[in-house]
């Protein structure tokens, strides 16, 4: 491995006979460090003046004496002049960006509760709550801190499993949520990384088929203050405080354990043939809008790491909508956020990263512009560490011109969004088959020649589960406390004929034949499939679309009523889509010929999927519509024989199908493999 450049040294590094402490900050005038001897300190068993470095831009010192555990931050001086962005407060203990561990959460003020509890006006509390809200004047008690980390572990000879594109299948989930209610793990274990690489956990994996987990964020969390008043937690993370920490509520334990653990949980995987793709949130910090608390960032150097308006240097520019966004546009902080990807990569041995809103990392013009050219982009292309795993972007944000499905480089996949949409609209009953018949080919309209950059997915942490997108047609999201405002109502949901559970059996029927159709669609075409945790087992979040605060059983995976028939269902998929070269293709190998069902009014569409070399060709039949309709098959050179059939549940081995045309139930789905000379 290429050994890191100066600059990417800052943090705390073990040296031997003490610790190297370095950060970066241009427009600070003192840096002082704080040593505590416990995470609950008030006062700091001893500080320590930090001295510029020659460049000007980095502040460093040499503590001999200490070592691993050491808990540490940072009291920052410099200008305090909002107006010209410019936030500075020398009376908050500030987290180091570059922390590898850190411990404890920040609390509120108590001030701040008596002003929502008398019922401030919002002006005054807008315009009080950043000076009181968090680590307020030298609670340095309420303040996370941060530790200082061995980085050593015997990795046991750990290999990354290098699974190729065609052969992914994401599987994405919550570290926390995947086994707080797991009965065969350990308590203590539950919720943890370690509790992720038991054995229950990996051999329910392997058993259906999955190659890859994708966690949503494990960065170190810090809740947004709107939460924290509320009393509620913030679930799915993305709120980082730390890029180079892993978030110590996953571990046993805070004081650098969640690093080993960590590292435990990626070798078990890796051991299991499972990749690890990390969910990070590059784009905004948990520091929110100018509104927000002074946790780290914006207390080390507002002007250099976040971007602010040109005219209105006291204001951040958003296109994250939440609050903030990283000026990625300037190097030291590009350099963090590569420096970052890179330790995850070498020292935690990760296999790739989806990166959320990732349209907002590639804004470099002084229009803030998107730019499928960025530097950000270019350096990833040129490190001979990035370059070769796996790279994953939700191609949006919340910006001018954030919407870039399809054009991001082409190394790098992307969240496919019209996917999703195209696959909702056909199965309940309005979608049109040409554009069922793009997506499932690989969507050459926006990834033309190269299915495998695709990430095609029906459901997500973002929106219903599976098990509800049939059963809601409607947002229950009252449990979030906002009114049922929040979330998505564009859900392309249907309920097939009640809202939510019922026990007619006519509609569970349609319900379960709908699942189906969803799985073995997926499952079925070219891209990378990705399911969403739980589905398989028909998890529910009772309708809520917008879980991202429920850290409760709204969001934990029940494995209590776990749906053996579609679990049993799903894994046969991935089995029969790991048999077929043609639903593995990462680039296009021949077109694929589409024809309708006669009468059908597009909404019932067959599709061939062209052979490779020594594979076999498909034959896909899929029918949206509320009556049965009728295929006319093309020639094979001896028949057809049927693999699936979503109407009755069937996947099978072949049955022989007779005649030449073929009738498909309401929609349902068929699938057929053709027999060769040779019997095959």
């Amino acid at each position: 491995m290429p050994k890191p450049n100066a600059k990417s040294q800052l943090g705390a590094i073990p040296t031997g006979s003490g610790v190297r402490f370095r950060l970066f900050s241009i427009n600070a005038e003192k840096v002082e460090l704080c040593l505590f001897d416990a995470p609950g300190d008030a006062t700091p068993a001893r500080r320590v003046q930090l001295r510029r470095a020659a460049t000007r831009d980095v502040w460093q010192t040499t503590v001999p004496g200490v070592g691993p555990g050491q808990l540490y931050g940072y009291r920052v001086t410099g200008p305090h002049e909002p107006q010209n962005g410019h936030r500075f407060n020398a009376s908050k203990l500030l987290v180091d960006p570059w922390a590898r561990a850190i411990t404890g959460e920040p609390r509120p003020d108590p001030a701040l509760y008596g002003f929502v509890a008398v019922g401030w006006p919002s002006e005054l509390w807008r315009r009080h709550s950043s000076d009181l809200t968090f680590s307020g004047h030298d609670s340095a008690a309420a303040a996370p801190k941060c530790v200082v980390v061995d980085p050593e572990l015997d990795w046991r000879g750990d290999r990354p499993p290098g699974t190729s594109w065609g052969d992914t299948v994401i599987y994405e989930c919550h570290v926390k949520g995947m086994t707080q209610r797991h009965p065969e793990i350990e308590e203590r274990l539950r919720g943890t990384y370690l509790g992720l690489a038991q054995p229950p956990v990996i051999e329910h994996l392997q058993s259906l088929g999955v190659t890859a987990v994708e966690l949503l964020p494990v960065h170190q969390i810090a809740r947004e203050s709107h939460l924290m008043i509320r009393g509620q937690p913030n679930y799915w993370g993305y709120s980082t405080l730390g890029y180079f920490a892993p978030h110590a509520g996953y571990a046993t334990g805070g004081l650098g354990e969640q690093v080993a653990e960590f590292k435990q949980m990626v070798r078990e995987l890796h051991r299991a043939g499972i990749e690890v793709i990390l969910d990070v949130v590059y784009n905004h910090t948990a520091e929110g809008s100018r509104m927000g608390p002074t946790l780290s960032l914006r207390g080390i150097d507002n002007r250099s790491y976040y971007r602010l308006p040109r005219r209105q240097p006291g204001r951040y520019v958003d296109v994250t909508g939440c609050g903030n966004s990283l000026d990625l546009a300037h190097d030291p902080v590009r350099e963090m956020v590569l420096a970052s990807l890179r330790y995850w990569v070498d020292e935690m041995h990760v296999d790739g990263f989806r990166f959320d809103l990732a349209s907002a990392l590639a804004r470099d013009g002084w229009n803030g512009d998107f730019d499928s050219n960025s530097v950000f982009f270019r350096e990833i292309a040129a490190d001979p560490v990035l370059s070769r795993v796996k790279l994953v972007a939700e191609p949006w944000d919340v910006g001018h011109g954030g919407y870039q499905l399809g054009r991001f480089p082409p190394e790098w996949s992307e969240w496919n969004d019209r996917y999703r949409d195209g696959l909702r609209r056909f199965w309940r009953g309005d979608g049109d088959g040409g554009e069922l018949a793009l997506r499932v080919a690989g969507s050459p309209d926006l990834f033309a020649g190269s299915p495998r950059r695709s990430v095609n997915f029906v459901t997500s942490h973002d929106g219903f589960t599976l098990r509800d997108l049939v059963s809601h047609e409607r947002r229950h999201n009252e449990a979030n406390r906002e009114a049922n405002r929040d979330g998505n109502d564009h859900n392309l949901s249907r309920n097939w004929g009640h809202e939510g559970p019922i026990l007619d059996p006519e509609i569970i029927a349609d319900r379960d034949r709908a699942r189906r159709n969803f799985v073995a669609t997926l499952l079925l075409s070219r891209g990378v499939p990705m399911l969403l945790g739980g589905d398989e087992l028909g998890r529910t979040q009772g309708g809520n679309n917008n879980a991202y605060c429920q850290d409760n059983e709204a969001s934990w995976v029940d494995w209590s009523l776990v749906d053996e028939d579609f679990l049993d269902f799903v894994r046969r998929l991935v089995a029969l889509r790991r048999e077929h070269p043609a639903l593995r293709a990462e680039d296009t190998s021949g077109e694929s010929r589409v024809w309708p069902a006669e009468g059908s009014e597009r909404r019932a569409v067959a599709m061939l999927i062209p052979a490779p070399e020594d594979g076999d060709e498909l034959v896909l039949l899929a029918n949206g519509s509320e009556a049965e309709v009728a295929f006319e098959l093309p020639e094979a050179s001896v028949g057809w024989v049927e693999l699936l059939d979503t109407a009755r549940g069937m996947i099978s081995d072949g049955e022989p199908v007779e005649g030449d045309a073929v009738p498909v139930a309401a929609f349902s789905l068929r699938l057929l493999r053709s027999l060769r000379a040779n019997g095959r």
